[in-house]
């Protein structure tokens, strides 16, 4: 149970920043692109508790702590209209891509404060490098996972940005059952493979191994180095 408890300390700052400032990301750039919506309702705020979603921010990710099973974790989202937007196709790309672009933002910032961590006292040092690792790798995952092409994830609205009107209609229609789509790929199907003893895990191959190729080009960039 301590062990559990001190896992929470160092996951709980980087699920709450990711989540929450993923979702100020799409305020902001609404608010840039003409939509006034978000900014009203106070949501482009850096101010964590205005993004705070009880369930999906605080319940969630802390039983997938406590039990040591899959992490995961959203925020409110922000209200976007589409249709305020200066440019609805094309601002509806950079509203959607700006979620996305915050995490690999918050996981660059991680990465190079990791430079930071040998002026830290001992105890302070070990509790904030966890936490900056655990930020990087989180963010990373969350931002290629939220560009997944399928709405209503940023990817799929992304996709119906720039795809051509049939396919992209097409595409859009998709939005409803979207996230039934998801769950189903990427969590019941493993489950099912795992019964026929064959691997179908895709979270892997879509998710993990584009995260480790960004990963691998923060850490070269930005990283402390040998």
């Amino acid at each position: 149970m301590e062990h559990a408890l001190q896992q929470v300390t160092v996951w709980i700052l980087p699920i709450l920043f990711a989540v929450t400032l993923h979702e100020a990301a799409h305020g902001y750039a609404a608010k840039l692109c003409g939509d006034r919506t978000a900014s009203l309702l106070g949501r482009v705020s850096l101010n964590p508790l205005r993004h705070v979603d009880p369930v999906g921010t605080i319940v969630v990710p802390a039983l997938g702590v406590l039990t040591g099973t899959f992490l995961f974790g959203w925020a409110k989202p922000v209200p976007v209209n589409f249709r305020a937007l200066n440019h609805p196709r094309r601002d509806m790309v950079l509203v959607a891509a700006a979620g996305p672009g915050m995490n690999i933002l918050l996981a660059a910032i991680s990465i190079a404060l990791i430079r930071v961590l040998p002026y830290l006292p001992g105890a302070a040092e070990q509790w904030a490098g966890e936490n900056l690792v655990n930020s990087f790798q989180l963010n990373l995952i969350l931002a290629v996972f939220n560009m997944l092409p399928l709405p209503p994830l940023d990817g799929g609205r992304v996709a119906v940005g720039l795809l051509p009107n049939p396919l992209s209609r097409q595409l859009a229609e998709l939005e409803p059952i979207g996230i039934p789509i998801i769950l189903g790929v990427l969590f019941l199907l493993p489950m099912v493979g795992e019964a026929l003893h064959v691997d179908l895990n895709l979270f892997r191959p879509l998710v993990m191994e584009p995260a480790n190729w960004l990963s691998e080009i923060l850490i070269n960039l930005l990283g402390p180095g040998d």
